[in-house]
């Protein structure tokens, strides 16, 4: 291996502790979050990646005209799509907007909230269904409409999809390793194509993942690096 190569896998391998750091806390991040970024603003080398989830927006809604029955019939609710959703191998709920927690009674009371219409309260909560290596997006929207259909809801309570549909990515630092190996073998081969006349370096290793929707189901994740090739001094 020649000795500006070495130098390059060193400073390579100085990034992966970074990584492990960074795994410790795994998190559930809604794609269309802040960090989302333009196909165009990527660099060439991606890692394709299927999101893990299918997301949107539940308003949990209810106007019975006496508040304490109101807010008995929605926490009702809200444990029956618990119950049904601990049922099904395929569908969790939760909360939050750019990164999910997850939904347990002991949110309700914070959640419920008085809605713009009178004598109304809602909750609105996040609902998954989980992405399969042979999914469609028809398929999971099918799913997500057959649970709320089906879920028993109490008194006066409705239950409402508000929003788009978004893609969730579980701990995407974790596929950093995945990544950099990618940018290593780029930056080998451009070694051994321009020859020992050119020395290499790479730029901006120490940026966080980030990633952007390829397609229906599918997330191209990336660290937005830059590789410099420089002549030589003989």
């Amino acid at each position: 291996m020649s000795s500006r190569l070495s130098r390059l896998y060193l400073a390579i391998a100085f990034c992966l502790p970074f990584a492990g750091a960074a795994q410790a806390q795994v998190e559930t991040v809604v794609v269309t979050g802040a960090r989302l970024h333009d196909e165009n603003e990527a660099p060439h080398l991606v890692f394709i990646k299927r999101a893990d989830h299918v997301i949107t927006h539940l308003n949990v809604t209810c106007d019975t005209r006496e508040l304490s029955l109101r807010r008995a019939e929605l926490k009702e609710t809200l444990r029956n799509m618990i119950r049904a959703a601990g049922g099904t191998a395929t569908i969790s709920l939760g909360l939050g907007d750019q990164i999910v927690g997850d939904l347990s009674e002991s949110n309700f009371d914070s959640i419920i909230e008085p809605d713009s219409r009178a004598d109304t309260s809602h909750a609105v909560v996040i609902i998954k269904t989980k992405v399969a290596a042979d999914d469609t997006l028809n398929a999971a929207i099918a799913r997500i409409t057959a649970f709320v259909n089906d879920v028993p809801k109490a008194g006066r309570t409705e239950i409402l999809r508000q929003g788009g549909w978004d893609l969730t990515i579980v701990g995407p630092e974790q596929y950093r390793d995945a990544i950099l190996k990618l940018i290593v073998e780029d930056a080998r081969h451009s070694a051994e194509l321009f020859g020992s006349g050119y020395g290499i370096s790479i730029e901006g290793l120490e940026h966080q993942v980030s990633w952007y929707q390829k397609g229906p189901l599918d997330l191209g994740l990336y660290i937005p690096y830059a590789l410099k090739l420089t002549p030589l001094q003989h």
